[in-house]
């Protein structure tokens, strides 16, 4: 059931992408500041009871409805994980910035380039240089392909029902809106490392096993620790290293140059490697679904 669910929740998102998702993100945003602001007194405490607030209770009510629908009819069942699928997993939540990007820089519109790689990072970006858009779309990519498809197959396969899913996705989002939040963020940021632990290790592992294997291995040992959060270093420098381009390095900003470790071994990004950066990710899918199909046969024998 997982691997069926899995499957049509891709197809029918490159079939018919859900649209604007802003209504979404702004009414988890609410529910997020709502919280914070209820439960934020400065203790770490408090951050943790927000988190279980927030998370479990639309777990456990995935989980709860899953069985109930299992019990009714296994269809039913299949339809609603499709449906939670369908919103929490896949490439076309963040492609179209990727692609507007690839688009915009192969007909020569870096000015346009800039406005949605600021878009997707949500900074100013009219200062950046051509090779610094085409840098950080790569990064971007990676990032966003391991929290929306690999992050959330791993943890949908893992739990019952869609419970995986909603739990990985709701760990993301409130990471992004509490982690800067001193100690009342710390249990979201921890929660989001425990839960990343083993699924950016399996994302790095498909980049490197679909990519440069050596490469991919040597950027992950040797640069992923030097990234300033630690999971997307993985990520980040087993796919530079799978694709042979460099990331990370220092970005010019408005008041000076910031610095970042390097990632990756090769050249400097340019137009090729948005290229390659998509059919990484696509073969690294692929080798997902082949390996979880081989697993749910070997448990039905």
């Amino acid at each position: 059931m997982g691997m069926l669910a899995i499957i049509a929740a891709l197809l029918l998102e490159q079939w018919r992408p859900i649209g604007d998702r802003r209504a979404w993100s702004a009414a988890l945003a609410n529910a997020a500041n709502g919280l914070e602001a209820s439960f934020n007194a400065g203790e770490r405490r408090h951050g943790s009871i927000a988190w279980l607030v927030a998370v479990l209770p639309v777990a456990l009510a995935a989980v709860a409805l899953h069985y109930l629908l299992l019990w009714l009819h296994p269809l039913l069942a299949v339809a609603f994980n499709v449906g939670v699928l369908y919103l929490t997993l896949g490439f076309r939540q963040f492609s179209h910035y990727f692609t507007g990007i690839q688009t915009a820089i192969r007909d020569g519109q870096v000015d346009q380039a800039r406005e949605l790689i600021g878009a997707w990072r949500g900074e100013p970006a009219a200062h950046r240089s051509r090779e610094e858009v085409l840098r950080l779309a790569i990064e971007e990519a990676l990032i966003a392909s391991h929290r929306h498809v690999f992050g959330v197959v791993f943890w949908y396969m893992l739990l019952p029902g869609p419970s995986g899913a909603i739990l990985y996705r709701l760990a993301i989002f409130l990471h992004q809106r509490w982690g800067g939040l001193g100690e009342f963020g710390r249990a979201a940021t921890r929660v989001r490392e425990v839960l990343d632990w083993p699924a950016v290790r399996l994302t790095a592992a498909a980049f490197a096993v679909v990519g440069d294997f050596e490469d991919a291995i040597y950027c992950w040992r040797t640069q992923a620790h030097a990234w300033p959060d630690a999971p997307m270093g993985i990520v980040l420098a087993a796919g530079a290293g799978a694709m042979g381009v460099r990331l990370g390095m220092p970005l010019g900003e408005i008041e000076g140059p910031v610095a970042r470790p390097d990632l990756g071994v090769g050249e400097a990004a340019d137009l090729p490697y948005l290229d390659s950066a998509v059919g990484l990710l696509w073969r690294a899918l692929v080798l997902w679904v082949f390996v979880l199909m081989i697993l749910s046969a070997a448990r039905l024998l």
